[in-house]
């Protein structure tokens, strides 16, 4: 039993990428949560005596001997002789980009269903702001049955058979999301107020950065497109993780089941197959506990429970913490469910679209970015509003 746990231990380091401090990121106890104490606790200060400073010295500190000395994260490369700050080691921020880094619903979807009326001919058919806001309301931010309730109320197209009420809607649903995409790579998508302030206060401060573009409503093509407003300065100091990056991670290599080389030892092989299988039948029996709760949750066709929990965990392991040292900045539920249930901090910007939708599972829910809404420091802080 020893050999294989020895053998689990090296071949974990084999499977993560070497520029990843692997001992602080699977170890909870090696970085203490900054959001285990009380919310309104101030960060404790050095003891001055060098005679307390063994006993007082955090478990990550080379002088508690119980703990071997962790290496840093690695350091962007720089063509200058400046050498870049020290990421943070408390604190990584994961954003999600719809809701978060732009207000795709007030901004982009009522305008791409518009376009997709027109293109289909329906003449008759035009959302304005409170007819949108009032189908969102009553659909739960169903966008299908955002269509059904709209055309019950206005008449459905008299050539169309009732039997093909389904395809219709599908043909809709299809160019506004090519209206969507087009709308978004246009420029013509504005970013949040302050969320560019926001992310370079982080940088300034040396915390991690890591946008998420796997997972979404309309797609990871949109979602790229939105980062890509942030900037190529700005882009070149965060990461950007999509499908590819996630699916290559470790945790995405054990429970996806993607890139497991082929020279592992096989009893090793099985293990890490069954416990990829026993996790993959846990999270399918939390959605499925988690979509009985309310239709308020609203997962999405979209969006899979198990790959939003995969792109936190690879953004985590990039950034070289805890889960529990990471926050999401998040703009829907399925986001702040899925942070939940892996111990993750989570805080809420609502949107047009989440106006009026509670969420429990959050740290603290906000309106937006900077003054009285969210900043670095009540992240440090933990000071909510």
């Amino acid at each position: 039993m020893e050999s294989i746990v020895a053998a689990s231990s090296a071949t974990r380091s084999l499977l993560l990428p070497r520029s990843l401090p692997i001992s602080a990121a699977a170890n909870p106890e090696i970085a203490k949560s900054p959001f285990s104490s009380s919310l309104s606790s101030s960060p404790s200060t050095t003891p001055s005596s060098s005679s307390s400073s063994s006993a007082s010295a955090p478990p990550w500190s080379s002088k508690n001997p119980k703990y071997p000395r962790i290496l840093p994260p690695p350091r962007c490369s720089s063509s200058g002789s400046r050498e870049e700050p020290v990421p943070s080691r408390d604190l990584a921020l994961l954003f999600e980009v719809e809701g978060v880094l732009a207000d795709v619903n007030r901004f982009g979807n009522r305008q791409a269903f518009n376009v997709a009326f027109q293109k289909l001919g329906l003449d008759c058919a035009n959302w304005t702001e409170p007819i949108y806001a009032d189908l969102v309301r009553k659909s739960g931010g169903d966008e299908e049955r955002m269509l059904i309730l709209f055309f019950n109320r206005i008449g459905w197209p008299t050539s169309l058979p009732t039997n093909e009420k389904e395809t219709f809607m599908k043909s809709i649903m299809r160019e506004k999301r090519k209206a969507l995409e087009e709308y978004a790579a246009s420029g013509s998508l504005p970013l949040r107020p302050g969320v560019e302030n926001f992310i370079d206060d982080a940088i300034k401060e040396s915390i991690p950065v890591v946008i998420l573009t796997t997972y979404g409503r309309n797609g990871e093509k949109m979602s790229r497109s939105i980062t890509e407003k942030l900037g190529h300065d700005r882009l070149s100091k965060i990461k950007v993780m999509g499908k590819e990056e996630v699916e290559g991670s470790f945790y995405g290599q054990l429970v996806l089941g993607k890139g497991i080389s082929s020279s592992l030892d096989e009893q090793l092989l099985k293990e890490a197959r069954k416990a990829a299988s026993l996790e993959k039948q846990r999270i399918a029996e939390e959605v499925a506990s988690i979509l009985k709760l309310s239709v308020d949750i609203n997962m999405g066709l979209s969006e899979s429970f198990e790959t939003i929990v995969a792109a936190l965990r690879a953004g985590a392991e990039y950034a070289g913490l805890p889960v529990q040292n990471c926050v999401l900045i998040a703009g829907n539920q399925s986001g702040a469910l899925a942070a939940e249930h892996i111990g993750m901090p989570c805080v809420v910007l609502r949107n047009s679209f989440t106006a009026r939708a509670e969420f429990r599972s959050a740290k603290a829910v906000m309106d937006g970015f900077g003054g009285a809404d969210l900043t670095i420091s009540k992240l440090r802080s933990k000071r909510w509003s």
